[in-house]
């Protein structure tokens, strides 16, 4: 009985994701061409907080828990392990304050409304992942942004979704280039757990009351450790928040 009452929920949250999609892309857009990325980032986050709450409708909860206070003249680095694209929202709205920007694939760039254009102009960077010199060049001429503007990172050093939560090993390319080009980097490990059970099904029908969860963990100071090292260090970190 689960399962078709899956198929009914999940049209129905569908319906729903797809119009919030649809009604804030234009509100993305008169909020960059009017007032910049600051409002246009705002108007973002708004899309996210209700793109949370609509999970609602598949019984699905979001627990974040973050039990710390970040210095505010360090760049912030926030590194995820990737279970699906429903990590996304809760990061974007849960870190707000923050003002996380996303390294991410730039397949993503394009065709999804709302998403691709903050993906485009929300002062993200879309990297390939078929060439490796042009993401390097693409990710320092980020940091240098993200320096400027007092922003943070978020980056997915896995470099691609689990399909089933167990975490993959990390892609040290960005986060190293990101070390060597932001010296002030804060390193901040997040763990996500049992959103990849969202999409166990490939989308569609949705599972119902899956409880996911997010756990912001002890940062990592890089300072005095070499590049590998700090890596090592929040990698692990990661990993010993993934339940088994």
């Amino acid at each position: 009985m689960i399962k078709p009452l899956s198929y009914l929920f999940s049209s129905i949250y569908y319906l729903v994701f797809g119009s919030l999609l649809v009604l804030f892309h234009p509100i993305q857009l008169i909020c960059f061409y009017l007032f910049g990325i600051p409002a246009q980032s705002k108007a973002i986050s708004y899309l996210n907080f209700f793109l949370i709450r609509s999970l609602g409708l598949l019984g699905t909860s979001v627990r974040f828990n973050n039990p710390f206070s970040f210095p505010k003249d360090r760049t912030l680095v926030f590194v995820s392990n990737h279970q699906s694209t429903y990590d996304i929202p809760p990061l974007i709205w849960f870190l707000r304050h923050y003002l996380p920007k996303f390294v991410a694939k730039k397949e993503l760039g394009k065709g999804l409304p709302s998403i691709s254009y903050h993906l485009r102009k929300g002062g993200n960077v879309l990297i390939d992942r078929k060439d490796s010199v042009g993401s390097l060049k693409a990710i320092k001429a980020f940091c240098k942004n993200v320096r400027a503007n007092g922003w943070s990172i978020v980056i997915f050093p896995e470099g691609t979704r689990t399909r089933n939560g167990q975490p993959k090993p990390f892609q040290r390319g960005g986060l190293k280039i990101i070390l060597e080009e932001v010296p002030d980097a804060l390193l901040v490990p997040i763990s996500i757990n049992n959103s990849w059970k969202l999409v166990k099904w490939k989308y569609f029908p949705m599972p119902l009351s899956v409880k996911i969860s997010i756990d912001v963990n002890t940062p990592v100071d890089p300072k005095g450790l070499s590049v590998n090292d700090a890596i090592d260090q929040v990698e692990a970190v990661v990993r010993n928040g993934i339940s088994s």
